[in-house]
C-alpha cells in the first residue's frame, strides 16, 4: 500500500494488535510479567549452534601409542628420530658430532644401542618421547620440502608451524614446484617405513605435459624407463581428459624427481605435476596450501602396512 501523500514511500504494515490498540503499544515477545525481550523473536540475533560432533580437520587427534618394551635395545639413530629431535639420518650426524650423551658418556658410534630407559641428551638437554603427530598437506608450488632452508625460501614447515608443539619433519620429498599430497610427522618409525623401497607404496601423479604424448613414447614409458640402473615400470598410465597432455600415472618407486625424469628421458617437459595419492592418503577435502592431522583409523592402517 503506498501512500498517496508521498508517492513512492511505503506505509509500515500494521502488525497482529487487539482493537483500538496502537501498532508499537505491543512487544513482540513478553517475559512473565510483560517486560519485553524483543531479540527473542525470530532468529535475528541469534547464533547458530556449532554442532559439536563436527570433524574438525585442525583439531589436533589423540593417537593410541605403540606398547614398547622396556627391556629392549634399540639403535641411538631411531630413538632420537623417534623422540621428533631428528629425522635418522639428521641423528647420525649429531652422533657423528659429539653432542649425543648416554648416561653421561658421549657417544660417537653409529651403531650404538640404547634402551628406554637411559639416560639420553642432545645437547646437554634430555631427550623426551614427544606425542605422535601425523599431518597431511597439500603443498603449494613454490615451497621447498624441508624443516630448514639456507636460502630462505618458503618451506612446509612454514605452512604447519601453528600446528603443534611437536618437532615433525616431512616424510620424503617433493620438489618445489610439485604439488599435492606430503606427510609430515615425527614417528621415526612409520616414516622410515613409508620412505623405504621395500614396503612398495603407490603413488598416484596427475601429469601435465609440454605437449601430447606420443603413442610410440607411451609404449616405451610403459615397457620402463631405465633411471639409475633401475627400470622403472608404471603401474598404470591413463589419460583421464580427452587429450594426451594430461595423464594419470601410477608408481611405486622412490627415486628422487622420478616422474619428471621419466618423461624428459622421451623428450617431454612436465610443466604440472601434482601427487594426489600417497600410500592411500589422498587430497580429498583439503585445498591447496592446506592441512588436516590424519584421523587414528588413518594412522592404524599405515602402521599396518596398508598402504593401498
Amino acid at each position: 500500500m503506498f501512500n498517496p501523500n508521498n508517492e513512492g514511500e511505503r506505509r509500515p504494515r500494521p502488525r497482529f494488535r487487539r482493537e483500538g490498540e496502537p501498532v508499537s503499544a505491543r512487544p513482540r515477545f513478553t517475559r512473565e510479567g510483560g517486560e519485553s525481550h524483543p531479540k527473542s523473536f525470530g532468529f535475528k540475533g541469534k547464533r547458530p549452534q556449532r554442532n559439536k560432533g563436527l570433524y574438525s580437520p585442525h583439531k589436533q587427534q589423540v593417537y593410541r601409542e605403540q606398547h614398547e618394551d622396556p627391556t629392549k635395545p634399540i639403535r641411538l639413530n631411531k630413538y632420537l628420530a623417534n623422540a621428533g629431535i631428528c629425522s635418522r639420518r639428521e641423528a647420525d650426524d649429531f652422533i657423528q658430532a659429539g653432542v649425543i650423551t648416554v648416561n653421561g658418556v658421549t657417544v660417537d658410534n653409529l651403531g650404538v644401542k640404547v634402551l628406554p630407559t637411559d639416560d639420553i641428551r642432545f645437547h646437554n638437554q634430555p631427550v623426551r618421547r614427544e606425542k605422535k603427530v601425523y599431518i597431511l598437506l597439500n603443498k603449494p608450488k613454490n615451497t621447498v620440502t624441508t624443516t630448514d632452508d639456507p636460502q630462505e625460501r618458503h618451506t612446509v614447515i612454514d605452512i604447519v608451524r601453528s600446528a603443534c608443539a611437536e618437532r615433525i619433519y616431512p616424510v620424503g620429498r617433493l620438489d618445489r614446484n610439485t604439488t599435492g599430497v606430503l606427510l609430515l610427522t615425527n614417528d621415526g618409525d612409520l616414516a622410515a617405513k613409508l620412505t623405504h623401497p621395500k614396503f612398495n607404496k603407490k603413488k598416484i601423479y596427475a601429469v601435465t605435459l609440454d605437449r601430447d604424448l606420443d603413442e610410440v613414447d607411451e609404449a616405451i614409458i610403459r615397457a620402463g624407463i631405465v633411471l639409475d640402473d633401475e627400470r622403472i615400470i608404471p603401474d598404470a598410465l591413463e589419460f583421464p581428459k580427452a587429450d594426451r597432455r594430461h595423464i594419470g600415472l601410477e608408481i611405486h618407486s622412490g627415486q628422487n624427481r622420478v616422474v619428471r625424469r621419466m618423461f624428459e628421458k622421451v623428450g617431454y617437459k612436465v610443466v604440472n605435476l601434482d601427487r594426489v595419492s600417497f600410500a592411500g592418503l589422498t587430497k580429498k577435502n583439503v585445498g591447496r596450501g592446506k592441512w588436516r592431522f590424519l584421523t587414528p583409523k588413518e594412522v592404524a592402517f599405515l602402521q599396518m602396512g596398508n598402504f593401498a
